[in-house]
């Protein structure tokens, strides 16, 4: 793959160079016709040509270094995300240098754009920034940095190829998780589409006896203790910590299905890296299982500060299954690993009634021990297939399949109510957004 960008990169110079000799041909062929015709002998003219040329050859080799340049990159890279790198080059040229700048991406993005043009004074030096954004995890290796410069004459150009040969892993989406970090650390989810959800009554763990404040509650008076003071007392109560939130997610052949570039796989582990990082900002217990036709990765829950950087490495290596999911093996995994009453979201896909019949007996048994949320995705593409109006005899047939999809999909979710099973039918785009939001709704009303 090194050798066909090499081979891109030096055809597009070729192709650059050749039109410059035309042009230049064109040129000095219509100032051999001028002098000419003014009686002035043309092999002057070519002579002085060849002259240039050569000061221009002088100009840029005899400096053995002019021009230093180095790719800067981050440890690592976030999935889904805009990741910034950028390129350090200075000119050691005594004059001003027209460079051009190609850093050889890995062909994973399948981007022939990064190439940056730019002209640099004598001693000067400039940072260029661009944006990478990877849609697997994996590594990701990147080539070398070459660097092409012309004189002021612009007759020659010279390259320079910088060894920046690097292998930079991909993770899952950290860049998000760290977003939401500071929002929930701050309050402010709701800035990014976290809705507040109101307290129905409050937690029964006290905390301490305060001061009344203008807006606090008058039914936690503490009138035994306003008694005492003189003051206005008021129970402070908190919300219960050290709950259980497991993240379980389905990696077999359903969730390999794409969605901008990314698998359906690759969303619910950044929604679950995303939960799991909130889960521990309000001092709770974060655990991880995933599976496939067999048990993959077990996190136990954790609250510890390294529990966030275990899941994400586990995160990291899941790939995709292509065999159907062991419900028989998840269920007596929850069993065996999860001993107390706890969150459990499950991410998967359902896209019939008939592979949520499948499931159902099992999912009816963890939920009779645990609070199961179930998460799977809406078909986006469907959705938009049943909203646009039918032009012909097949589009009425195509809408109407359309439409049955999704009311099966309304239809899931009303038999999982059924047997007290909550659920989440989402767009890949806002799975976390509407996974938190239920996350904390359901801290809110106390149902854990």
């Amino acid at each position: 793959m090194k050798k066909l960008y090499n081979l891109f990169y030096r055809d597009m110079f070729l192709a650059n160079r050749l039109f410059m000799l035309i042009t230049c041909s064109v040129v000095l062929f219509l100032f051999a016709f001028f002098f000419t015709w003014l009686g002035v002998i043309p092999e002057l003219f070519f002579y002085t040509l060849l002259a240039l040329v050569l000061l221009d050859t002088y100009l840029l080799y005899s400096v053995r270094r002019g021009v230093f340049a180095k790719r800067h990159a981050p440890e690592r890279l976030s999935n889904s995300d805009e990741n910034e790198l950028g390129i350090y080059v200075e000119n050691w040229y005594p004059f001003n240098a027209e460079i051009g700048i190609i850093d050889e991406i890995p062909f994973q993005f399948q981007r022939r754009d990064i190439l940056f043009k730019t002209s640099l004074k004598p001693r000067q030096r400039k940072f260029i920034n661009y944006l990478l954004r990877p849609t697997k995890r994996g590594e990701y290796k990147f080539g070398d940095v070459r660097v092409y410069v012309s004189s002021p004459l612009g007759l020659i150009r010279r390259r320079y190829t910088f060894q920046q040969s690097e292998t930079l892993p991909v993770y899952p989406s950290f860049l998000q998780m760290r977003k939401y970090e500071l929002m929930a650390i701050s309050n402010n989810l709701s800035e990014l589409g976290i809705k507040k959800i109101r307290r129905l009554g409050h937690s029964m763990e006290f905390e301490q006896v305060k001061n009344y404040v203008p807006g606090d509650d008058y039914r936690t008076i503490n009138w035994k203790a306003t008694a005492r003071q003189g003051n206005l007392m008021v129970n402070n109560y908190t919300d219960e910590k050290s709950q259980h939130v497991y993240c379980i997610i389905d990696k077999s052949r359903v969730m390999k299905m794409p969605f901008e570039g990314m698998t359906l796989l690759d969303y619910a582990i950044n929604a679950s890296l995303v939960l799991s990082n909130v889960a521990l900002v309000k001092e709770d217990k974060a655990g991880l299982i995933t599976v496939g036709e067999k048990i993959g990765s077990v996190v136990p829950s954790d609250r510890r500060p390294t529990q966030i950087n275990k899941i994400l490495e586990v995160l990291y290596k899941e790939r995709t299954r292509f065999l159907e999911m062991n419900m028989e093996a998840m269920y007596s995994t929850v069993r065996s690993v999860i001993k107390q009453r706890s969150l459990v979201v499950f991410f998967t896909n359902f896209e019939s009634m008939n592979a949520l019949q499948r499931q159902l007996p099992f999912l009816q048994r963890i939920a009779k021990f645990h609070l199961l949320l179930v998460v799977f995705f809406e078909n986006t593409e469907l959705k938009i297939i049943s909203e646009q109006p039918a032009a012909n005899v097949e589009g009425i047939y195509i809408k109407t399949v359309a439409e049955k999809f999704a009311y099966d999909k309304k239809l899931i979710i009303k038999e999982l109510a059924k047997y007290n099973i909550q659920s989440i039918l989402s767009s890949p785009q806002n799975l976390t957004v509407n996974t938190v939001n239920r996350y904390l709704e359901i801290k809110a009303r106390q149902k854990i």
